[in-house]
């Protein structure tokens, strides 16, 4: 039996101000926006949007969809990711962007996934085999980062199964 190594993680996070990749997050925050404004928020008033690039060009966008209940709802990230894998089962999503807004406008500084939408991210950056980027998106700050796994770092996959 051999003897086990303990270590200890530590993340850190530098934020970085870049230009790279603007026009291509305007044109997916637009979106988000959009469907933000479309979500079925009636109990929280809290309205996320989600939009995706996928590998063939497309964008496909959706929002949070609430239910009296609760937790029925489900998130605009995996409303989004399913029905991008629906309608387009075989294409991968190069990139994922996330808005939020509350009755006071966008949130400040910017929304991040919970644990559930990060799994369901994991799982398709699994699946698809290449990185998905994420841009969170807030009133000041536009964060993005390069693949799930910098939100999501210690990761459950099918792997785990076997």
């Amino acid at each position: 039996m051999s003897e086990k190594k303990y270590y200890s993680a530590e993340a850190k996070v530098a934020f970085t101000p870049t230009e790279e990749g603007r026009e291509e997050i305007e044109k997916l925050t637009a979106e988000a926006e959009a469907a933000a404004r479309k979500a079925y928020a009636p109990y929280s008033k809290f309205k996320v949007g989600a939009a995706v690039l996928l590998a063939n060009g497309e964008i496909v966008a959706a929002s949070n969809q609430e239910n009296a209940a609760y937790p029925s709802g489900l998130c605009a990230e995996r409303v989004t990711l399913f029905y991008a894998n629906a309608k387009y089962p075989d294409v991968a999503v190069r990139h994922l962007l996330i808005y939020a807004e509350n009755e006071n406008g966008p949130v400040e500084p910017f929304i991040t996934p919970c644990g559930a939408c990060r799994q369901v991210m994991t799982e398709k950056e699994y699946i698809q085999k290449s990185p998905m980027k994420v841009t969170l998106v807030g009133k000041t700050k536009v964060v993005t980062v390069p693949s799930v796994e910098h939100l999501l770092p210690f990761t459950f996959t099918t792997d785990n199964l076997f």
